[in-house]
């Protein structure tokens, strides 16, 4: 099962060039959508008249379909969109297909990782993409949730509330400015994120040639699991300031796609961890 963030691939998701968010670029101020279409006045270096003036306070209130910039609602919108995708195609492979299909589950999950890759590297937002691969992580997430409600019943609720309450305290600390995003917490993050993925390869390499690790199991699984719901909330943040930065820097409304794709990401990788580390703490009861 395939499962990862944008940042491990892109930086800088709403303009698709090397600044994630304002990082990595000379300045920290610096706007991470370069030159902003709405940013300049057409005003601000000329006398308006009073008949001007009183022709543009006439005009009605710019609103999302006025300017075509991505609003808090449009992300809303487009991730529930996603997330229901992934909801209702888990649910239909939870009811339609059974546990003894796990392993074939392979070839739905190498064809949801190469329609990742090609969101990726396209430089247009997908929609459709987008849908599809929440379509087909839905169904892999179903089939791998049933075998492991098969084996430890009540897992699968315990671990979508424990998504749920990372989510929330998440966004909760991140609205309260108890996190904040700067370009030294992107790299220490980063660099955790990039030590842990090396750390789950070598082990799954391991795994196949039949050594265990010892790193999805006992204490030492339950650290790794802690971690790896720690870099899920790390992934939340950096979607969060995102989106911020977007409708500050008045990304187009079609950006809600992608910001829709990364917090979609985050909370399947949030879910995968909280269901691994869940089934350690309740071993075989």
């Amino acid at each position: 099962m395939r499962s990862s963030n944008p940042v491990f691939s892109r930086e800088g998701s709403f303009t698709r060039d090397a600044a994630y968010a304002g990082f990595g670029s000379s300045t920290t101020q610096q706007q991470p959508y370069g030159s902003n279409p709405y940013g300049n006045n057409p005003y601000a270096q000329q006398t308006m008249t009073d008949g001007q003036l009183a022709e543009m306070y006439q005009r009605p209130a710019a609103g999302p379909l006025q300017t075509g910039r991505m609003t808090m609602d449009d992300v809303v919108a487009r991730t529930g969109l996603t997330l229901l995708t992934l909801v209702a195609a888990g649910a239909l492979a939870w009811f339609a297909l059974p546990v003894e299909t796990y392993a074939a589950l392979g070839l739905v999950s190498l064809a949801a990782f190469g329609v990742y890759l090609v969101i990726m590297f396209k430089r247009a937002v997908s929609p459709p993409l987008i849908l599809l691969y929440s379509a087909l992580q839905g169904v892999t997430l179903g089939v791998a949730s049933k075998v492991f409600e098969t084996l430890w019943p009540g897992i699968v609720v315990q671990a979508v509330l424990g998504t749920t309450a990372v989510f929330a305290g998440t966004l909760i600390a991140y609205k309260s400015g108890r996190i904040r995003v700067t370009a030294r917490y992107f790299r220490i993050g980063f660099s955790i994120a990039i030590g842990f993925m090396i750390l789950m390869m070598v082990n799954a390499v391991a795994y196949w040639l039949g050594a265990d690790l010892g790193l999805r199991s006992g204490p030492l699984g339950i650290v790794v699991g802690l971690i790896g719901i720690a870099l899920g909330a790390f992934f939340l943040t950096l979607n969060f300031a995102e989106v911020e930065e977007g409708i500050r820097g008045g990304a187009p409304e079609k950006e809600a796609w992608w910001a829709a794709f990364g917090l979609t990401l985050s909370l399947v990788w949030i879910y995968l961890e909280m269901l691994r580390l869940i089934a350690i703490l309740r071993g075989d009861d």
